[in-house]
């Protein structure tokens, strides 16, 4: 996880709210550091693990708590992890992310009013040698600022398709389409965070789609789904999955040829979509599909400059 103002600003739409962060792990914990939930009012968004831990926070946060925590989790929660985690207290408006961010934000929790020397030093060794430092650095927030989220399209708003956008939006780090030629083929109450995006033809649509995006063919029609094969190919992508059997995607294969794009171009195409092993369930493809997403990103998120990767 990491500092995401899009999303905050977003959240910050629906009200006041505070900001729980797990700054600091020791030993076994529910959640690893850098984990967040969202506290408003009258309901929470994110976890950092649940249980007795996640209730007393919640608690905290609606007192008015800022600052940070320590709580060793055997002691003070009764919990039999037997580690301990710091607990970041940030209340947030719209006017505190009403700014630009550089690739790390750094500011004051219950430090100094000024920026201490150890801040400035971790600013300088991350600007010259790559070097992430630790969240909490002498009572100041040093974070990563999120990279914009992964454009994802899903090509198709039946079974699958929504199965699909479903299991992605819980996770903020994805910018989720959904694409289909009506209104009346979409369920009656989308995830927080999926695009509707409606056309006669869908496939008119593939220009709007950033050339990283990652995209999911599973159409109702296998004309329509060889269509947005054929223009993806043209248009450029990150990845692209397809719906469908061994014999569709061999006759898809000598379609697309004949449509002139290479034996290699025509490789990079994933069919079938997700984890075959898992069944042909709509909810196991789409569990498929999401840990092959996660794995990718994981390995994105590893190298340097990541946020290049991403958008390359």
């Amino acid at each position: 996880m990491s500092f995401d103002p899009t999303r905050l600003r977003e959240a910050a739409t629906r009200g006041p709210f505070t900001r729980v962060l797990v700054a600091g792990v020791k030993g076994s914990t529910p959640r690893e550091t850098g984990a967040e939930m969202l506290v408003f009012a009258s309901h929470i968004e994110g976890t950092i693990g649940g249980g007795a831990l996640e209730y007393a926070a919640i608690k905290a946060a609606r007192a008015g708590r800022t600052g940070r925590h320590s709580i060793p989790l055997g002691p003070a929660m009764n919990q039999c992890c037997g580690g301990a985690v710091t607990l970041a207290y940030e209340a947030i408006t719209a006017q505190d992310i009403d700014r630009s961010f550089g690739p790390l934000h750094a500011r004051r929790l219950d430090g100094p009013a000024e920026m201490p020397l150890s801040v400035h030093r971790a600013l300088s060794r991350h600007r010259d040698r790559g070097q992430v430092p630790q969240l909490l650095v002498d009572g100041w927030l040093v974070e990563p600022v999120a990279p914009p989220a992964l454009p994802v399209w899903i090509w198709g708003a039946g079974h699958v398709g929504r199965a699909i956008a479903a299991t992605l939006a819980p996770f903020p780090d994805y910018a989720i389409h959904l694409a289909d030629t009506d209104a009346t083929r979409f369920p009656a109450t989308l995830p927080q965070g999926v695009t509707p995006l409606i056309a006669e033809n869908p496939a008119d649509l593939v220009p709007l789609a950033p050339c990283h995006a990652h995209h999911y063919v599973l159409t109702y029609s296998h004309a329509l789904d060889l269509d947005l094969c054929h223009r993806l190919l043209t248009h450029g992508f990150g990845h692209l999955g397809l719906i469908g059997s061994e014999t569709k995607w061999a006759r898809f294969r000598g379609r697309l040829r004949d449509l002139g794009h290479s034996a290699e171009k025509i490789g990079q195409i994933q069919c079938p979509i997700g984890d075959p092993s898992l069944g042909k369930h709509p909810q196991a493809i789409a569990i498929g599909v999401a840990a092959g997403v996660l794995r990718q990103e994981t390995t994105i998120r590893s190298k340097p400059d990541s946020q290049d990767a991403r958008e390359a």
